[in-house]
């Protein structure tokens, strides 16, 4: 099944496995939507153009649970229409306090490139999500929606609270902002290029059948996992994984450091 309605793209991964996407925009985000026997999670709920709810409302009537690979405001734009709500430790603050970033910065990136936003959607407008988060996520946690299980793995780097989640029965990873093809972005004073290398490096010893990336094409292959650590390691060997260096392109990725 795949349809779209006014912005968002809803594909069926399996019978109770959905992703709900914004190709609309340049950020091409990827939220999932996991349902159980008790229970659903939402994994990110996106940019806050459009009521994610509402998509969410149209595939399953069970209690959602809204968790967050990282609380980067392009994945957090949603958190708004839920009232469950998990973080990492690490970025609770983000939610409660003050987001890393100044609101001008969010808007130019939300409006850097052409994009055809809703009529009803104003970017002048536009808020980052502030509020309290339910649950604190740990490494290690196991989130059970009745007949599914998700291991919560802490994968630092990307930003310091990052996750990703791994579903051990189906072998799926949903990886967040650490694997998917285009840029991924160790350049922010909250990244760390290291973590982001040993993250991936950990991420290597799971058995996955099927990566779930944060942005961009969808059906990604197994191997850029090991593309990756190959990359970050030819920069670790060559002196050059520090901040500041630039852009290295890898062919189906690129390391922005």
């Amino acid at each position: 099944m795949e349809y779209a309605n006014d912005w968002f793209t809803i594909e069926e991964i399996d019978d109770d496995t959905f992703a709900i996407s914004e190709y609309k925009h340049w950020e091409e985000t990827h939220c999932y939507l996991l349902c159980g026997t008790e229970k659903a999670v939402l994994i990110d709920t996106g940019l806050g153009v459009s009521d994610i709810s509402k998509a969410v409302e149209s595939l399953t009537y069970l209690p959602i649970k809204v968790i967050t690979t990282h609380a980067h405001w392009d994945h957090i734009g949603g958190h708004r229409m839920f009232d469950n709500i998990a973080v990492h430790k690490e970025e609770a603050n983000w939610l409660s306090d003050e987001f890393p970033l100044p609101l001008p910065v969010v808007k130019n990136n939300l409006r850097c490139k052409p994009c055809d936003f809703l009529k009803e959607f104003c970017s002048d407008e536009y808020e980052i999500f502030h509020g309290i988060p339910q649950h604190i996520l740990n490494d290690g946690d196991c989130i059970d929606l009745g007949n599914r299980q998700l291991e919560v793995v802490h994968t630092p780097g990307h930003s310091p609270g990052h996750c990703c989640f791994y579903e051990p029965k189906r072998k799926y990873l949903y990886s967040g902002d650490l694997i998917y093809k285009g840029c991924l972005d160790a350049f922010y004073p909250t990244t760390n290029p290291i973590q982001f290398y040993e993250s991936v490096k950990r991420i290597q010893t799971y058995q996955i059948d099927r990566i779930m990336p944060g942005h961009h094409q969808l059906d990604i292959e197994n191997i850029i996992v090991d593309e990756i650590v190959a990359g970050f390691s030819q920069l670790e060997r060559s002196g050059k994984l520090v901040q500041g260096n630039g852009l290295f392109d890898f062919g189906d990725f690129q390391i922005h450091l």
